[in-house]
């Protein structure tokens, strides 16, 4: 599919992902910033933990809200919550650094509630029969800024602007963007109201057999990423191998490049071959997962997470398809913020684990992930094999 054959607000939000792309390293400043500023693995999960439980019962509230609210107003809540956070962590200095960090963390925990209205903005942007060739240029382009963004920052913030001061003026200068992104919100998309949400001749919502395997792989994934995020790399290429965060942004280098490289792979896959390219996906996640566990060198580590990008990128189209074509779009802002809570509550205590487990052997919790991506495939499998 051509970039001109996409309609034109689908191309302006696929814009918008590549725009804010680059703003993500601040997910990875944050706990190399508390690492240097004297918390262990295990104490940077436990906060993260802490700020899960919080943020629970909210997401599907947010869901229930947008259901009459133009979603556009949620999107630009997103990014004004994103900037707040980020100035919070600019504030966490001497004795209120904690407090500080704490509020900036529940404030980013509030904004990610919001997050499912995302998935319901591409339900309603996006062509519902040619789903999967726009998911391809839905990962292309983000992935292709933030190739280049994270290299350029993680370098700024790895080998240049090194201190703890300099991580907290750059948490302000990100805080500011987000009058520029909340800018764009406005100008460049629609407000995808109520009315924009009608599909004539749309089959209701049910929680069928095929929903609730959608369910449990959801609840799968979850597990098997909350169990290997991304602090448990972080802290061992910073806090094991002995590298700085440009090191680390050479491994989301690669992911970006996996990630590119798989949306032309996605492409010439066929619809009726969906869930075995999910299965295929997902194999490859867990082949990552299995050389993680040994604990490599960093090339390797870089050569894995490739590999992980590219078989997560893969499967991405065809399952985030399979659950659009599940799903009408009057019920998207719902059912999408149902889901969210769903994984809220299973990724709850994630975070600790994941610390707990780094603690007793820095690439334990790669274990978890393997097991449970090998659970993941085999079910795809099955469906792919019951399909024909």
């Amino acid at each position: 599919m051509r970039w001109s054959e996409i309609p034109v607000g689908a191309r302006r939000y696929i814009l918008y992902h590549t725009i804010i792309s680059p703003l993500l390293i601040t997910w990875y400043m944050l706990p190399l910033y508390m690492f240097m500023t004297g918390y262990d693995v295990l104490e940077v999960g436990a906060f993260f933990t802490v700020v899960n439980l919080a943020s629970i019962p909210v997401t599907y509230l947010i869901g229930r809200v947008f259901k009459r609210v133009p979603v556009r107003h949620g999107l630009v809540l997103i990014d004004a919550l994103d900037g707040v956070s980020c100035a919070f962590y600019a504030l966490a200095y001497g004795a209120l650094a904690p407090v500080m960090l704490f509020a900036g963390m529940l404030i980013e925990k509030l904004s990610g509630m919001f997050y499912s209205l995302y998935q319901a903005a591409e339900r309603i942007l996006y062509p519902k029969e040619r789903l999967e060739e726009v998911f391809a240029w839905h990962m292309r382009l983000p992935e292709a800024a933030q190739l280049i963004g994270f290299l350029a920052l993680g370098y700024l913030f790895g080998h240049v602007l090194t201190t703890p001061d300099w991580y907290r003026v750059g948490f302000a200068a990100f805080s500011i963007s987000s009058l520029a992104t909340i800018a764009y919100l406005l100008k460049a998309l629609p407000r995808m109201d109520v009315e924009e949400r009608v599909e004539a001749g749309a089959p209701k919502f049910r929680v069928d057999a095929e929903f609730r395997t959608i369910l449990l792989i959801e609840a799968l994934l979850t597990l098997a990423w909350g169990l290997a995020p991304d602090i448990v790399m972080l802290n061992y290429v910073v806090n094991v191998l002995g590298f700085t965060l440009f090191e680390a942004m050479l491994v989301e280098a690669s992911i970006s490049l996996g990630a590119i490289t798989a949306t032309y792979v996605s492409e010439r896959v066929g619809k009726e071959s969906a869930f075995k390219a999910m299965s295929v996906g997902y194999a490859l996640v867990a082949a990552w997962a299995a050389i993680m566990l040994v604990s490599p060198p960093l090339l390797i580590v870089i050569a894995a997470y490739f590999i992980c990008r590219f078989g997560e990128t893969l499967a991405f189209p065809f399952y985030r398809a399979w659950i659009f074509r599940k799903i009408p779009k009057a019920k998207a802002t719902e059912v999408f913020a149902a889901l969210s809570s769903y994984r809220r509550v299973i990724n709850v205590a994630t975070p600790v684990v994941a610390g707990a487990l780094a603690t007793v052997w820095a690439t334990l919790p790669y274990l978890a992930s393997l097991i449970l991506f090998v659970t993941i495939g085999t079910i795809l499998l099955m469906l792919h094999r019951r399909s024909h």
